[in-house]
């Protein structure tokens, strides 16, 4: 029985143009891009090019782009940073209530140094509230707002124009994480800075992306460093950022192809599973969403026992919230939209995902979910 991994959201099986550029810097791309000799000035190169792709993708300039260690370290640069380049302006920091983890720790850091943080709601769609946005963005004291681009969780799209023109009116920059959006859906502008994650979108862990705009404050939250620009701490993983910006060049060149291919997927998904499975809850926006995910809520269901009994059968989901998974933990971004959060299962397909394996996940779903009520006397 072949494995299926339905959990691209979190990490995306790696693309051929990943792997290729990886082995092909491994042989050029060794040596430090910061000195002048030869094989340095070679990798020098590699890191322009890099770059470049990155800036050309995102429709920026390349000297807007940071490569970081991480998506985690981009998004806690760039809200730990936008924030302290903003002092004079207040204290402030505006999140919705279903931001990544790394937004609400990096808030956690900054409301115990005597900064403020004010949460704004979303509807039972997962979406934004912008009547509270535009209140809370335009209060006195706000420094800065964070909106991620679409749910990691649920898919639904996050109304980025409308909350960036709020913001514009207010004076205040915002920061979008677009971690699970990049390479897949264009990303609204509007923003004044952008995160990504490279293992999301194809590319190796360990590569994350901060764009911050020309005009932008923004002062380095850590100690003092060369390279980057100053925006980022220690050596590049080179090869990596090289096999990141070829993914994401990739997968932005097959996105519109790869999204019309995952989203009928998904509609198969949502109505099969509604269809099939009693006191099931499909969560997140059925139109307005991601091409490549879907959530269910099964009542009467143990989130942990139904990933074990999928995992079993040779299916690789998310259960609990998307960003403590390992917790599983009750989902944040579930309870914020006020939906069903016990029994929860995200599915993210990828490039690889065929319809056979969603033929076979729905085809054993049901029995799955039956079998597991019964033991629990349902």
């Amino acid at each position: 029985m072949p494995a299926a991994y339905f959990d691209a959201a979190t990490a995306a099986p790696p693309h051929p143009a990943a792997r290729e550029a990886l082995l092909a810097a491994l042989d050029d791309g060794w040596a430090d891009p910061g000195k002048l000799y030869t094989q340095a000035r070679r990798s020098r190169r590699l890191l322009d090019a890099a770059r470049a792709t990155v800036a050309e993708v995102l429709g920026v300039r390349p000297d807007e782009v940071t490569f970081t260690a991480s998506g985690t370290a981009a998004v806690h640069a760039a809200v730990l940073g936008g924030l302290a380049g903003r002092r004079r302006a207040g204290a402030a920091l505006v999140r919705s209530a279903i931001e990544h983890s790394a937004v609400l720790h990096a808030g956690q850091r900054h409301t115990a140094a005597g900064g403020t943080e004010v949460e704004v709601p979303v509807d039972r769609l997962g979406r934004v509230d912008l009547d509270a946005w535009r209140a809370a963005v335009a209060a006195p004291g706000t420094a800065l707002a964070c909106l991620i681009s679409a749910s990691h969780e649920v898919g639904t799209v996050q109304p980025v124009v409308e909350a960036a023109a709020a913001c514009a009116e207010a004076g205040v920059p915002l920061l979008v994480d677009a971690a699970v959006s990049l390479g897949r859906v264009p990303v609204p502008g509007g923003w004044q800075l952008l995160t990504g994650s490279a293992r999301k979108w194809g590319g190796p862990p360990g590569v994350g992306l901060m764009v911050l705009r020309k005009g932008t404050r923004w002062v380095s939250p850590y100690p003092a460093d060369d390279r980057e620009s100053g925006r980022a701490a220690g050596a590049p993983d080179l090869p990596a950022i090289v096999a990141a910006a070829a993914s994401l060049h990739a997968v932005h060149a097959e996105s519109a192809a790869e999204a019309a291919r995952l989203s009928a997927l998904v509609d198969r998904v949502r109505a099969t599973v509604a269809a099939t499975v009693p006191d099931v809850e499909i969560v997140g926006d059925p139109v307005d969403r991601l091409p490549h995910v879907v959530t269910f809520s099964c009542l009467y269901v143990d989130g942990e026992a139904l990933l074990s009994a999928l995992d079993r059968r040779g299916f690789a989901v998310s259960s609990g919230s998307a960003c403590t998974s390992s917790t599983l933990v009750p989902s944040h971004v579930l309870a914020a939209m006020g939906v069903l959060t016990h029994g929860n299962v995200r599915l993210s397909l990828h490039r690889g995902t065929t319809a056979e394996q969603v033929d076979r996940f729905l085809a054993e779903l049901p029995g799955i979910v039956a079998a597991l009520r019964a033991e629990v006397g349902m």
